[in-house]
């Protein structure tokens, strides 16, 4: 039986994650692994319902704190309800954001990674991927193709100013470098084709 294995794809607005895990989803279906493809927040059927919760309404629907537990209880059911079995029968799991995202958007100001790692502890009991993508893009570049994907329409994280954007990359930068075992950063430039082909690469030591 195949080893399951679990890949989030990380990175700011722009990045060309969605992309990428559709790309991903098509090459490792073409060597015959059994692929589910899944995104955060969401994934499942609760995960969802609040996933609508989080990315409508005002800036300031949410204080910082409400928005994090919310977070961290989506991803315990996506973990419960998707990841996990899927991992049990042997599937390779891709998901479009993690915990990694949390840490980066949530974990500013009030909140301390420390604290958004403590609800990851509780809601989900430290799972984490077998690897992390982290696709990266200079800030210009991530924010033309940010505004090209959404014109006036972004959600109401992805709507935050510029200087929000750039803590959250220098946030990911940081986990990067500090779990450089799980997290593989990639140039996420050029054409798609080429960037898929990298991340393949970064994954060739899982792959069957």
């Amino acid at each position: 039986m195949t080893i399951g294995r679990f890949i989030s794809l990380e990175g700011g607005e722009g990045a060309g994650k969605s992309t990428q895990l559709r790309a991903l989803a098509r090459i490792l279906r073409e060597r015959g692994l059994d692929v589910v493809e899944t995104r955060e927040p969401g994934g499942s059927d609760g995960a969802e319902a609040i996933r609508t919760l989080l990315l409508t309404g005002g800036a300031d629907r949410w204080s910082p704190r409400a928005e994090a537990l919310l977070f961290a209880a989506a991803r315990a059911d996506h973990v419960e309800k998707t990841i996990r079995p899927a991992l049990a029968r042997g599937a390779w799991v891709l998901s479009d954001r993690f915990l990694d995202s949390s840490r980066a958007y949530q974990g500013q100001g009030e909140l301390s990674d420390s604290d958004i790692l403590a609800l990851h502890r509780i809601g989900s009991a430290d799972f984490l991927p077998d690897r992390t993508l982290l696709l990266t893009l200079p800030d210009t570049v991530a924010a033309e193709r940010a505004r090209a994907r959404d014109g006036d329409h972004a959600d109401r994280i992805g709507g935050r100013d510029s200087s929000f954007h750039q803590a959250v990359a220098d946030a990911f930068a940081r986990f990067a470098g500090l779990e450089s075992d799980r997290i593989r950063a990639v140039d996420a430039s050029g054409s798609a084709d080429a960037v898929t082909e990298r991340l393949i690469h970064a994954l060739a030591d899982l792959l069957p």
